[in-house]
């Protein structure tokens, strides 16, 4: 039995729905049970219009209940998880004592379990003054980190984009797409607006952005690595690893890729530019308080401190560490083996393309997430949004193929790619 394209998407829209359905009904916290009722309205309203043929009213209906009412909401309202407290807070400290964290946290709330670069986003909250619940509704909206989170996010993928598909003079990036063609966006170069809308973004876009300009910035390196320019990736994984740790896979894979596209100096220059840009960043605040760094940046989150990490979804790694005082090291050990097979697979089988590279950095994140002594479904958000995200700037014979792989023929100065078929078909 065959659907067609407008029952798929139809479909998926009404499993969104359930999706944001079920966090009113077995939720606990306050943003996300909001933000379920409106991404839930806005989804079965994307599902009606679609159904109708209407797939821009589609979108924007999803756009619309997924995102803008439930942020805009929670924003002016001074709601959202804790983690945009800490990154505030940070910001605070930041502009006030130079220091990032609070000494001797006696609770999870005093944790701050990001590296230094994460108080940037904290900022604008200690420049405006206030504390996001009294104050007028532009102080909210622009002193709210998930404001910016989301600006790291957007400015990032669209650099990306023009990165990989600028100078196709339009194409899959430009096009007009078909108001009632078979999917709501007409081409892969539209599949971004609907990631924006579905629950993978739209959720901690509305309560939280952490991990957003994570995403941002390493869809941004890899951009640049498929389009020859190593300074441009290495700065953007220097932003990424100054946010979190966990962005360090994001550095081999972009290395792997230029090798790949530029040869082995580009992907050593992207690789020392990553690090010492990464070292300018987080050098001082492990100067300046080691100790409090090592405890709330690597133990915290690892299960390690004092006081328990709440991250404890029952997950692989997490089930393992639980089992006894040794579980914990055997995750360990397997999340460590998971990184080896990951870079070997990087040496032996190197990406050639956005999509690979994308591909194969989602999937060492997973396993990372999966095997991690602690850890939240939420985290692999993450991988699934670096996969969609390749595919929606794909331009077929365009973006698809890194862009230092090309070669003259002798024969007649066309470009060749080496993994071409004769008859013009990507390997």
């Amino acid at each position: 039995m065959t659907f067609s394209r407008t029952a798929r998407w139809a479909t998926g829209w009404l499993l969104a729905a359930a999706w944001a359905l079920s966090f009113p009904l077995f939720s606990s916290l306050a943003p996300h049970r909001l933000w379920g009722w409106c991404a839930a309205a806005g989804y079965l309203g994307a599902a009606a219009a679609t159904a109708l043929g209407r797939r821009r009213a589609a979108l924007a209906a999803a756009l619309l209940g997924a995102v803008a009412v439930p942020l805009l909401w929670l924003v002016l309202t001074g709601q959202g998880q804790s983690e945009v407290t800490v990154i505030e807070r940070s910001g605070r400290l930041l502009l006030e004592s130079g220091r990032l964290y609070v000494d001797r946290p006696a609770h999870v709330g005093e944790y701050t379990p990001y590296l230094p670069g994460m108080a940037l986003l904290g900022i604008p909250r200690a420049l405006l003054g206030g504390d996001g619940g009294g104050d007028g509704w532009v102080v909210r909206l622009l002193g709210d980190a998930r404001i910016w989170c989301a600006a790291v996010l957007f400015g990032c993928t669209g650099a990306a984009r023009r990165l990989l598909v600028g100078g196709t003079g339009g194409g899959a990036a430009g096009g007009t797409g078909d108001e009632r063609g078979g999917g709501p966006v007409g081409g892969p170069g539209r599949l971004l607006p609907v990631l924006v809308a579905s629950p993978v973004v739209a959720l901690p876009l509305a309560v939280s952005g952490v991990d957003l300009p994570l995403a941002g910035l390493c869809c941004l390196a890899l951009a640049a690595a498929a389009a020859g320019r190593p300074v441009l990736a290495g700065a953007a994984l220097a932003g990424a690893c100054a946010l979190k740790w966990t962005a360090l896979p994001a550095v081999a894979v972009a290395a792997a890729l230029l090798a790949v596209c530029r040869g082995g100096r580009a992907a050593v220059r992207c690789a020392l530019v990553a690090a010492a840009g990464t070292a300018l960043l987080v050098l001082p605040a492990a100067l300046l308080q080691p100790a409090e760094l090592w405890r709330q940046v690597f133990a915290f989150p690892t299960g390690r401190a004092e006081v328990p990490t709440p991250a404890s979804s029952p997950l692989p790694g997490h089930l393992l560490a639980e089992l006894a005082p040794w579980g914990w090291y055997l995750t360990v050990g397997l999340l460590l083996a998971g990184g080896i097979v990951v870079a070997l697979s990087l040496l032996a089988r190197p990406p050639r393309t956005v999509a690979a590279a994308a591909d194969r950095l989602a999937l060492g994140l997973t396993l990372a997430f999966l095997l991690a002594p602690a850890g939240r479904f939420g985290y692999l958000a993450l991988p699934v949004l670096l996969s969609v995200w390749a595919r929606s700037v794909a331009v077929p014979g365009v973006s698809r193929v890194v862009a230092g792989s090309f070669r003259l023929r002798p024969s007649d100065g066309r470009p060749r790619v080496p993994n071409e078929r004769p008859g013009g078909h990507f390997a």
